[in-house]
């Protein structure tokens, strides 16, 4: 291993032996590995896998002993290594890089949960069962103490589970699919799987001793988010048998954006555990780093979670980059803020000399809180909305990429936006595309045998495409003048729900009164006859997004991600909700529940809110530029000034 002194980059070079040496001791020993920011924890992970297997090892010049007798241990017994990822993309990174590796699995939570519990249906069943009891006294113990008995919706929801408890009963087997395809009764959703697995490994040993034969050691990635329950129940089964099973947990606990883990990990980690550290910042210029390093240590007010961290150092040849903040009234009109934004933008592409940074421009990320916010910047706002009316959690992409839209408007975002694509430059479709597309789709292959029959309905084909095209090329066609021409000869296969949509001629229902609840029928109405309405230009764009191919997102969906360039713009007065408040980081005075918070020491919007900028700012290459509009922007832009986040030069208004 090279001293830091010699080379300042090779910091973490005795890490990747450490962790092995953990796992090959006698007795081994469970680990916490704090692992910040473009630290390469997956190129980490990877290491100690190869060394722990031998697997991709071969031209290593030596081997230590105790991990080619733990590999050879490890297949005489049939048994792998756990990697469990937080995302499907991860686990791909992960088995990429990797390589053919049989003494590994690598899989997301909710996959290595119903691989553990699935085939044993009893105890599902009576896992379900249980839960929905304790579910049903809760509801029961509410009722018996109101002053006036049961209201209405106590017996309502009473109803609704004694019900389900019978419905549970009478199930025979039960499924999961990853990818929600799977419905009806017995199929189950992944919280229900993480809390069955949860459920199931405190209440039967015997599923933990199959935990412990199959899968010596668990490494768990970003196990800061990692569900409370889940992360108990293995803390337990280690507890139970130190020796038989290793669990490893990698992750950073300022990068925990969702409620589901633990407020502080660190504080967690068992007494005995060892607690290696990775140090280097390997993605980031230094400029960014010490911003970083800066936003972690801060003293605010309102405040809770402890400022421990490992300082992370950047490489040697990082010794750049650029940091910009601008600040601005948030009383501006939305349509005010997207144009300043964009000179934000042409600032700090004067500032770089980048054309990177030209608004608009993919070669910069900008993250916006929420996706409504996004939608407005990337000008798809009516299409987000209909959609969102029809179908609210089809639309909000995640860090899975899991989300593909509505289920009824599938036609729109796959063949027909497929279609559009065979478009050229000029206006002309190319021939072998639009065949391509109608085979890829089976349209070709659905053609009567009738000769005659069959030359009709090409031709019919043919002049939908036509049409489809001269309408495809207006600049202000809408959705529904779209689809027409796809509809009247049948070119691709369309939903029940969105034909009928189409065919309805009925006004839509008026919008609800803010909080004020709403029929169902009435939402999916004003959702479809929104949709049909919208600008067809809208839905493409909606789609590049959903792809993750656009140059916006939002702040929680780029976890784990890095670009070159990033703006991230704050804007408390447009999100919804206050799980989160940019403003209270730069002055504004804390909310009566945060005060409330501190006084509990509970987890407090400040907390939230210092790690959400901290994962948004760390994922920045070369330069980052902040946008803040707050409600007091000349206030906040003096705190900031004063700042020990940011450099004389670093601190501006936003351009009018």
């Amino acid at each position: 291993m090279a001293a830091v002194k010699d080379d300042p980059n090779e910091r973490d070079a005795g890490v990747v032996d450490e962790i092995v040496g953990y796992v090959t001791s006698t007795p081994p020993r469970s680990f916490f590995l704090f692992a910040g920011a473009g630290s390469g924890k997956t190129r980490t992970l990877v290491a100690v896998l190869r060394k722990l297997t031998g697997v991709g090892m071969e031209d290593a010049q030596v081997e230590p002993a105790p991990a080619i007798r733990f590999a050879r241990e490890l297949r005489a017994r049939a048994q792998t290594i756990r990697v469990i990822t937080y995302t499907k993309n991860a686990a791909l990174v992960v088995t990429g890089r990797l390589g053919t590796n049989d003494l590994t699995e690598i899989a997301t939570i909710h996959s290595f949960c119903w691989d553990l519990i699935s085939g044993f249906d009893d105890d599902i069943r009576e896992a379900l069962l249980a839960m929905n009891a304790d579910a049903l006294q809760k509801v029961r113990d509410a009722a018996a103490g109101r002053k006036n008995g049961p209201t209405d919706k106590d017996k309502e929801k009473i109803g609704e589970l004694e019900t389900k408890a019978a419905a549970l009963a009478a199930i025979p087997q039960f499924t999961y699919s990853p990818d929600r395809k799977r419905h009806g009764d017995g199929a189950l959703n992944h919280s229900q799987v993480l809390a069955l697995a949860s459920w199931l490994l405190k209440q039967r040993p015997t599923l933990r001793r199959i935990l412990r034969d199959q899968h010596p050691v668990i490494l768990i990635d970003e196990s800061q988010d990692t569900m409370k329950g889940i992360l108990d129940a293995l803390l337990e089964v280690v507890a139970e048998d130190p020796s038989r099973l290793i669990l490893g947990l990698l992750g950073d606990h300022r990068q925990r954006i969702y409620l589901d883990g633990h407020a502080d990990l660190s504080s967690m980690v068992p007494g005995g555990w060892a607690t290696p550290k990775l140090e280097m910042n390997h993605r980031s210029q230094r400029r960014i780093v010490d911003l970083i390093n800066d936003i972690w240590d801060s003293d605010l007010e309102g405040r809770t979670q402890p400022k421990k961290a490992v300082q992370q150092h950047p490489r040697a040849e990082k010794s750049a980059g650029l940091v910009r903040i601008f600040i601005g009234n948030t009383s501006a009109s939305a349509e005010d803020k997207l144009r300043r934004e964009a000179l934000c933008e042409s600032a700090m592409q004067a500032a770089t000399g980048l054309a990177d940074w030209k608004p608009g421009n993919s070669g910069h990320k900008v993250l916006a809180l929420e996706h409504s916010l996004v939608a407005r910047r990337g000008n798809f706002l009516e299409i987000f909305e209909a959609l969102s009316l029809l179908d609210p959690d089809s639309v909000r992409p995640d860090a899975n990429g899991d989300v593909s839209g509505p289920s009824a408007v599938q036609m729109l975002l796959r063949e027909v936006m497929d279609l559009a694509d065979c478009i050229k430059d000029g206006g002309a479709p190319s021939d072998f595309a639009v065949m391509e597309v109608l085979h890829r789709y089976g349209r070709l292959q659905e053609l009567p045998e009738d000769g005659e029959a069959r030359t009709h309905l090409l031709k019919a084909y043919q002049q939908a495409v036509e049409n489809f095209v001269k309408v495809c090329v207006k600049p202000a066609v809408t959705v529904r003048e779209v689809l027409e021409s796809v509809l009247q000869v049948g070119l691709f296969e369309p939903d029940k729900r969105l034909v009928a949509a189409f065919n309805n001629t009925n006004p839509p229902p008026p919008a609800p009164k803010p909080r004020q609840p709403e029929p169902l029928e009435n939402r999916l109405a004003r959702g479809w006859h929104r949709l049909l309405e919208s600008p067809w230009i809208q839905l493409r764009r909606f789609k590049t997004y959903l792809s993750g191919k656009s140059h916006l997102a939002t702040h929680q969906v780029v976890k784990g991600s890095e670009f070159d360039h990033v703006m991230v713009v704050m804007d408390d007065e447009d999100a919804a909700g206050n799980l989160f408040a940019y403003d209270r980081l730069f002055g504004a005075p804390l909310g009566d529940s945060d005060v409330k918070n501190v006084e509990e020491g509970k987890e407090t919007s400040i907390d939230r809110t210092l790690r959400l900028l901290y994962v948004t700012s760390s994922r920045a290459k070369e330069s980052l530029a902040l946008v803040l509009w707050a409600k007091d922007g000349l206030k906040a832009l003096e705190y900031a000034q004063k700042s020990k986040w940011f450099k004389p030069g670093e601190v501006l208004a936003i351009p009018e």
